[in-house]
């Protein structure tokens, strides 16, 4: 591939362009995307016009924008020509990644993957903050992931559980949550103990059902190899050999989030994730989420990594509603 200089037109508009010609077309084919869809997203995201003409593209806007979005065509290209297949959903997080920190190398973060298991899944973090999150679970014994919903916390706290665990690094995989409602009483649901608590623990079962095929997961769940539960059920129990989850964490109580790290065992790693901006417990109860980062600040083995609406890798309508509300409420990221 070859850039052309960043050129003036005449087009008050679009002031400036740039022209990229490619010589694999099979990766234009990938950068370009079905009917063009890659580009039109791409231009967007970052308020330019993309133009295909034959093997060239010609990208027409603001000078900085215009320089922001050859720099990543020309990601996009290279990563093509691994025979990596570009996801339209994909080239959207990667083109907003790209407008908030300009200087990524993508392919860096498609390198850093983490294995599910043989023949499984791959997985890999869309922005710089999940990279910083996986390579924080790595190195420490316990690590906070904190941030809105569609970051990406727990599904890759799982990915990276089930990665030890088929290593042979852990034994098992605890997964825990606090069975607190959100407007309806558990009282008043149907069903024994384990049946009313189901529902708050059903997230947890989707991202492992996405990641390992049913009949493997049932078979791990069915011999307590991985096992789902609700944090009350954790006191008394010493976690040894395991890598232990806790979701939603920021509606654990101080004596719960206490109760639950001092379960850790040996050769055990956590990871405790929640979002400080949705708290559903009742009014004057201190989120134990919260009080463990202020009280174990500093403390050696642990590391917090916070995320926010740039990491959002749900439908960029999440993240801008995300924003709406950080605003509103007057926080900023």
């Amino acid at each position: 591939m070859t850039r052309s200089p960043l050129t003036a037109t005449d087009d008050e508009a679009k002031p400036f362009r740039c022209t990229l010609e490619y010589e694999a077309l099979d990766a234009l084919r990938e950068v370009v995307g079905e009917l063009g869809k890659h580009l039109k997203s791409i231009g967007q995201i970052h308020e330019v016009d993309v133009l295909q003409r034959g093997a060239a593209l010609t990208i027409l806007g603001e000078s900085e924008a215009v320089t922001r979005v050859a720099g990543l065509l020309e990601q996009l290209e290279a990563i093509a020509s691994t025979g990596h297949n570009l996801k339209p959903r994909e080239v959207e997080q990667m083109a907003r990644l790209l407008r908030e920190e300009p200087e990524t190398d993508l392919i860096a973060l498609l390198c850093d993957t983490v294995q599910v298991g043989v023949g499984n899944k791959k997985i890999y973090p869309r922005t710089l903050t999940q990279r910083r999150y996986l390579n924080a679970i790595r190195a420490h014994d316990l690590v906070f992931g904190i941030g809105p919903a569609g970051t990406g916390k727990t599904y890759l706290a799982m990915a990276m559980a089930l990665d030890s665990l088929f290593r042979n690094e852990v034994k098992r995989i605890i997964i825990s949550r606090p069975a607190v409602e959100a407007g309806e009483k558990l009282g008043f649901l149907p069903g024994d103990m384990v049946e009313k608590v189901d529902p708050y623990l059903r997230p947890m079962y989707d991202a492992l059902y996405d990641l390992v095929d049913g009949d493997r997961a049932n078979r791990l769940l069915e011999k307590g190899i991985i096992e789902v539960a609700p944090i009350a059920f954790m006191r008394g129990r010493t976690l040894a050999d395991a890598f232990v989850i806790l979701d939603e964490a920021q509606n654990t109580t101080r004596a719960q989030m206490k109760m639950f790290l001092t379960r850790l065992g040996m050769s055990s790693r956590g990871v405790i994730t929640g979002d400080t901006s949705q708290v559903d417990l009742p009014r004057g109860v201190v989120s134990g989420l919260a009080d463990a980062v202020s009280v174990l600040q500093g403390v050696k083995g642990i590391e917090v990594t916070r995320f926010s609406a740039v990491d959002v890798v749900r439908h960029p309508l999440v993240a801008r509603i995300i924003r709406a509300y950080d605003k509103a409420e007057g926080h900023k990221h």
